[in-house]
């Protein structure tokens, strides 16, 4: 719950700051942890300029709902369905109320550690720098994998559009990526690009961008519901559970996936005007408008479709309309907010992996470049322009569904960190103020925690090797690069 009397944490807040004492050996060289007045007090800090402070309540809860509604209605929908069958409303609830709980978390921790390394600073402050190493590396697969896996989608929509109103699409050859029957997915490369562009202009500018797209992808499943309700027929949620809950859960674990808004608001830390007021009523409240649409309209679209016609669509919306109304103009005007809302998607949550890499540059554990900002518009444009050219290239050339697993595992380990992070912060740290404070701690943290681990555990074998890979690679970069090079160890020499 909100703590109104809590005053902000800043530096000196806390009359015994706690740090814990150095180990010495290799053990404490990975144990070392980042205090929370450093974290604090580095906010906004870059090469070269610092990140402005311009974001309010609202903006903030636009750059959640941003990055989060759209995701899983728009594109990951005609891949959830086929498992669970009507059942995906309850994979819709089950995701979301495993997203609450880590939500409840992320609230916590964004109030007290408001800077810009979301889930990454919070385990440097609590777990020390090998887990919060591994944490960022698992935002990085979250995060640049995820921007890769909705520009995959937008293209889909993009042709919808295009075949409604000028009755040409663009040719599948560049329109898919290999293995889905194209060579090189143009339309994923080009959203991508054009996100990069607002990006490049600053955090407000590109805010009221992403506010003008939330309200007319709001607006466009708003209609859908309107209109697909006329077909709505009820033997089609019969069976409602074909596949049983093991279709159910693993439905539940790849939409995961469609509810890490919220984890992208958090790397606005840096760039709130009041972080500590702001961001936990932003994560909250973009949390519950997402998932009440998101059941409305999955409910309104498996009533209107028998789940087995959802096999092998990216665009199942925009069909279902054309199918109840017999008319294309429906259509079309959803295809239309579709390519607006995955655009906003694409937009914020690539912003997201541009603030988790400048904090994992300022620390020292990346290259210099990631935390180079702009004095003129006060972004870090260096930074952009390489996580936009490398999503974009994946974006064209790896088929969605591999890609919305991978973000769904990586998205799952750092959030249970997370849950950790807020139990050990309370134990370690129980007087440091905190203007919001998760309820019923530590037992909903813990609850967060075991329900990560449960998706994680229904998500495919190859999945989870894909993973292990992943895993493997980031230790060696960490053990080759980031360990020397922590400003924590260069501090002690």
């Amino acid at each position: 719950m909100l703590d109104h009397g809590a005053a902000p944490p800043a530096e000196g807040s806390d009359p015994q700051p706690q740090q814990p004492p150095s180990r010495s050996g290799p053990l404490g060289t990975l144990m070392r942890r980042k205090p929370v007045e450093r974290l604090v007090a580095e906010g906004g800090q870059g090469e070269g300029g610092t990140l402005r402070r311009s974001l309010g309540m609202w903006q903030l809860t636009m750059i959640s709902i941003g990055a989060t509604l759209g995701t899983g209605i728009f594109v990951v929908l005609g891949e959830a369905v086929p498992d669970a069958g009507p059942a995906v409303i309850v994979s819709f609830v089950i995701a979301g109320i495993t997203a609450l709980f880590s939500a409840l978390s992320y609230a916590e921790l964004a109030g007290t550690i408001p800077v810009s390394g979301s889930s990454y600073s919070y385990a440097y402050a609590t777990l020390g720098e090998l887990v919060a190493w591994v944490c960022g590396w698992c935002l990085i697969l979250e995060y640049g994998v995820s921007v890769a896996a909705v520009a995959v989608g937008w293209g889909q929509y993009l042709n919808e559009l295009l075949s409604g109103t000028i009755g040409l699409t663009i040719p599948e050859v560049i329109a898919a990526p290999p293995g889905d029957g194209g060579v090189f997915n143009l339309p994923a490369l080009l959203v991508v690009l054009l996100a990069m562009v607002f990006l490049l202009g600053g955090a407000k500018e590109s805010a009221r961008a992403n506010a003008i797209m939330v309200a007319v992808k709001i607006a466009a499943l708003l209609l859908f519901c309107a209109v697909a309700f006329q077909g709505v027929r009820a033997g089609n949620y019969a069976p409602f559970m074909p596949l049983g809950m093991a279709g159910v859960s693993a439905a539940g674990a790849t939409l995961f996936f469609s509810y890490i808004g919220f984890d992208a608001a958090s790397t606005a830390g840096e760039e709130a005007k009041n972080p500590q007021r702001d961001l936990p009523r932003a994560i909250m409240l973009s949390l519950v408008i997402v998932t009440a649409l998101y059941c409305l309209v999955a409910a309104v679209a498996v009533g209107a479709l028998p789940w087995k016609r959802f096999t092998g669509t990216e665009a199942a919306l925009a069909g279902i309309m054309k199918d109840v109304t017999g008319q294309g103009f429906w259509a079309v005007l959803l295809a239309l907010g579709a390519v607006v809302a995955i655009a906003s998607v694409v937009l914020t949550v690539l912003y997201g992996q541009t603030r988790v890499l400048f904090a994992m540059s300022r620390d020292g554990l990346v290259p210099k470049v990631f935390s180079k900002v702009h004095p003129k518009t006060g972004a870090p444009r260096a930074n952009t322009v390489i996580v936009s050219l490398f999503c974009g290239i994946l974006a064209a050339a790896v088929p969605l569904g591999q890609l919305a697993d991978a973000t769904s595992i990586g998205t799952l380990f750092a959030f249970a960190l997370v849950n950790v992070a807020v139990i050990v912060l309370r134990k370690t740290r129980p007087d440091m103020p905190r203007s919001f404070r998760t309820p019923l701690s530590p037992l909903f943290p813990a609850i967060g925690f075991v329900l990560c681990l449960w998706m994680m555990g229904s998500l495919d074998v190859i999945t989870w090797v894909v993973f292990g890979v992943w895993m493997v690679a980031g230790l060696v970069v960490y053990f080759a690069y980031g360990m020397r090079r922590s400003r924590l160890a260069t501090d002690q020499k």
